[in-house]
């Protein structure tokens, strides 16, 4: 099954590469503005997840500065995702508040939607 997995996974990984979307270009100061907001935001992933492809890819069409967290290879990463999420299931957007509070998205649908409404990219 690990096999079949790993199979699928470098598909969905040439898939992604051969058809990306070209990111958006936006004047500088409105990238700086968005760059100042998406700074508090972090994706916990996996590298081969076509969930997560999904996320990175809307990511990547709106040329969103968003970290990419491993949340399958580095342990830290894992284990903040864990503490703070509840659980180790990906994609999962964490977006830290002005106040320092954490939300934990997940799911892909979630996860676009909310970068749509609250960047207003749609």
């Amino acid at each position: 099954m690990n096999f079949v997995r790993w199979i699928l996974g470098r598909l969905v990984l040439g898939y992604d590469l051969l058809t990306r979307p070209k990111p958006l270009t936006r004047d500088a100061a409105a990238q700086q503005e968005l760059d100042g907001v998406t700074a508090k935001f972090a994706l916990y992933q996996f590298n081969a997840c076509p969930f997560c492809v999904k996320v990175r890819r809307q990511i990547r069409r709106h040329a969103l500065k968003i970290e990419l967290r491993d949340a399958r290879n580095d342990e830290t990463h894992k284990q903040a995702l864990i503490e703070g999420g509840g659980r180790h299931k990906v994609p999962c957007l964490r977006v830290t508040n002005p106040a320092g509070d954490d939300t934990w998205l997940y799911e892909s649908d979630d996860i676009i939607s909310y970068l749509n409404t609250e960047l207003k990219l749609a």
